[in-house]
């Protein structure tokens, strides 16, 4: 049982370390602004549910998705670190998406799922995390890290939710900051990632 939960709390501690509902709440109000709180709620709710379908997926099949495709761990940790890189250099940059006419696009395919859901939420990071978790875990641990990320998209759907309240609380101006720190951050991480996907690819690990 110890173990199980030394466990749990280091799979909650990488997912929390990489989705972190704070930074994600600036992009989520990036993307969603000029938005109504319906359209919001549907965009918040949608991105969070199909965030939770790629990554439990990912988690059951993971596996056997990367022998299929032949996708090596490397190449997925340099890829997902150029994305997570430019996401944080554009939150640097104060780029935002247009989401003007947003109720006349289908919001599933346009905001919810991409870039929301992935590679926001779900991303590269996150699903390569959760499928370190399960490597080598027995069924118990891979529901466990299945239920951890339930919990994560429940964090996430909170902190979205209440994205209004905190930035009437902190004002824009503390809100911009943060984003920008979010950004450099995340821009860090990126570039972590692709460090560590080259020195995996060629042998360079300690």
């Amino acid at each position: 049982m110890d173990n199980l939960i030394t466990f749990a709390i280091t799979v909650f501690t990488g997912f929390f370390a990489i989705t972190n509902p704070i930074s994600n709440m600036t992009i989520f109000l990036s993307l969603t602004e000029g938005a109504d709180k319906k359209t919001k709620q549907n965009i918040n709710k949608r991105a969070n549910i199909v965030a939770f379908i790629i990554v439990a997926g990912f988690v059951l099949l993971g596996k056997f998705i990367f022998e299929l495709f032949q996708i090596t761990i490397p190449a997925f940790k340099i890829f997902g670190g150029i994305l997570v890189f430019l996401i944080g250099f554009d939150m640097l940059q104060s780029k935002k998406v247009n989401v003007k006419h947003l109720k006349e696009v289908d919001i599933d395919e346009n905001i919810a799922i991409s870039p929301l859901a992935i590679p926001i939420i779900a991303g590269p990071g996150t699903i390569v995390t959760a499928m370190n978790s399960v490597s080598d875990a027995t069924y118990i641990e891979i529901a466990v890290v299945i239920f951890i990320f339930a919990i994560m998209c429940m964090l996430m759907y909170m902190t979205f939710s209440a994205s209004n309240l905190i930035v009437r609380f902190l004002g824009n101006n503390v809100i911009s900051v943060i984003g920008k720190i979010m950004g450099l951050i995340i821009g860090i991480i990126g570039t972590g990632m692709i460090i560590e996907g080259v020195k995996i690819s060629f042998d360079l690990m300690p």
